[in-house]
Order: C-alpha cells, then structure tokens, then sequence
C-alpha cells in the first residue's frame, strides 16, 4: 500500500517565520497577508487546482476548499485589489522557484526533497 504523502509548506531560506498557524497560513495564501514580519514581500507560488498537493494543501492546511480560495483570488484579480498567486506547473519548478526567490512560499509533497528550503512547522491557532 503507498503510504499517503502529505503537503508541507516550504520557504525559501530568508523567510525567518518559520512556525506558522493555519489561520496566518490562510492569510498569506489568500493573498491578505503580503509581507513577512521583517517586511519582506510574501511571493505565493501555487500548483494547478487540480494537482494533488494543492487539494492537499486547501483541505489539511488552510482548512478550505480548493474553490473557495480560487474565488478569493478570482476577487483579487478582478476587482484589482490585489494579486493572485503565481501558478507553477510542477513541485520542480516549485522548488525552483521559491529556492530562488527571497521571501518565496509555497508547498510540496512530502516526499519531494525540500533540501534547499525551509520548511514551515504548522502551529496550532492560538
């Protein structure tokens, strides 16, 4: 039987915040939160809807559905508030990318190798 792989959150490694609660999780990846405690800008990196890690990610981590975090960058884009995330195809370019980009966020599943990124310890909500 495959074991079950889980999402994790990883960071590229000048993000200092390195516990966070689903509820600030939520924030950063609805796109209401934009720069980290030091003020560096949050960049979002995301895998399609219908990639397994994405599912895994709305349902376990932030706690939502996969549509109702769409809608809410649907909103952004539209109304011209704020930013969507930006979509990557693979946890490759994933891992890549938020390597590569300071202040960077995003997940993987945990099987894929996180070496090079911070991974982010999910707290409880106070």
């Amino acid at each position: 039987i495959a074991q079950e792989q889980s999402v994790v959150v990883v960071a590229n490694s000048s993000v200092t915040s390195v516990n966070l609660t689903s509820n600030q999780l939520r924030k950063i990846f609805s796109m209401r939160q934009t720069t980290w405690p030091d003020g560096e800008p949050i960049r979002v990196y995301v895998l399609p809807a219908k990639s397994e890690a994405h599912k895994k990610l709305c349902k376990d981590v932030l706690k939502m559905f996969p549509y109702q975090i769409e809608r809410l960058w649907n909103k952004l884009a539209y109304s011209g508030l704020g930013e969507t995330p930006i979509e990557v195809e693979t946890a490759e370019q994933m891992k890549l990318n938020i390597a590569s980009t300071p202040g960077a966020i995003g997940y993987i599943l945990s099987s894929a190798d996180e070496q090079s990124l911070s991974v982010i310890t999910i707290v409880k909500d106070e």
